[in-house]
């Protein structure tokens, strides 16, 4: 199974069996063996590059599974052991790393330095891809997700404040009616950013008039505005990071706060539970306390 999930990750035979250490001749004769044995072909040979059959596709899809439940087995009896070491493959939104990401290295790197985490960002959609693929062990994203094998556990609620150009007529405003906002002059980021409660008036329609960035960094975001006018919609732990004059046109929203849960997305045969609460923990450090859940205060987390 490790033998054809590295064939296809690698598309090459060479380069797979590097990967896996064993010579190209025993990765191909191992490879040949389990389609003798299952019956049908899970490689197109012919094809360049090499790609995996329709049913090929089904079996790595499976084999991934197996391969991920395997390693949950050993990280299991590691745990109950007591010892805060492995490998651990988190994915986090694009929206969320900014803030988290340089701490949490800093954390594990000082307190459990057994632990290998390898970090991937990415947009929502292709983090829950992954995490349904057992490419993923945990991600750190903004709720709900869709996805019937996955778990949400939420860890904190940010809100979400506007940021004003000086050329609108709301910026001398202290606090601005959130359904006072409209779509004519927003320029927001989709992804996993704006609330999808519906609780912002511009999330109801399709389109916006001006420009909409389906990826790119809030930094960008924000000279868009100070260049052009308008407004944004930013989250609260972006707020720290502004300079004091781009902190001079942040407001906050009221009637109703935005805000959105960003929580641990899970699978639902995860059962590293001591790696989660060491996650936890580091999320604890670098979060303000009133923005985490009440119930994560008192009680870690139960798989």
């Amino acid at each position: 199974m490790e033998y054809i999930v590295a064939l296809d990750n690698y598309r090459h035979f060479v380069k797979a069996a590097e990967a896996c250490g064993i010579t190209q001749s025993t990765l191909s004769s191992m490879i040949q063996k389990l389609e003798l044995e299952l019956g049908v072909t899970l490689f197109d040979r012919k094809a360049h590059p090499l790609k995996p059959t329709e049913v090929g596709e089904e079996v790595i899809r499976q084999a991934k599974v197996v391969l991920y439940n395997t390693s949950q087995l050993q990280e299991l009896v590691v745990s109950k052991k007591g010892e805060a070491t492995g490998e651990l493959r988190l994915g986090i939104a694009s929206t969320i790393a900014p803030y988290i990401l340089p701490k949490l290295f800093k954390f594990l790197s000082k307190h459990h330095p057994g632990i290998h985490l390898f970090v991937e960002e990415a947009r929502v959609d292709d983090l829950t891809a992954k995490l349904e693929r057992a490419e993923l062990d945990v991600a750190l994203m903004a709720t709900p997700v869709v996805g019937e094998e996955l778990l949400e556990i939420p860890l904190f609620k940010e809100k979400f404040f506007a940021y004003v150009s000086p050329k609108e007529s709301m910026y001398h405003d202290k606090t601005i009616e959130t359904m006072t906002l409209t779509s004519e002059n927003v320029w927001v980021l989709r992804e996993s950013y704006c609330p999808r409660s519906g609780a912002l008036p511009f999330c109801q329609c399709n389109t916006c008039r001006n420009a909409v960035y389906e990826a790119g960094s809030i930094e960008t975001l924000l000279k868009v505005v100070d260049e052009n006018g308008g407004y944004s919609i930013i989250p609260e732990l972006h707020v720290p990071l502004l300079c004091e004059e781009q902190k001079n046109n942040v407001r906050p929203l009221q009637n109703p706060e935005p805000a959105r849960i960003v929580a641990f997305i899970i699978r639902q045969d995860f059962v590293r539970e001591r790696m989660l609460n060491i996650l936890l923990d580091a999320v604890k450090s670098i979060v303000p306390r009133e923005m985490i859940h009440p119930r994560l205060h008192k009680f870690p987390i139960k798989l």
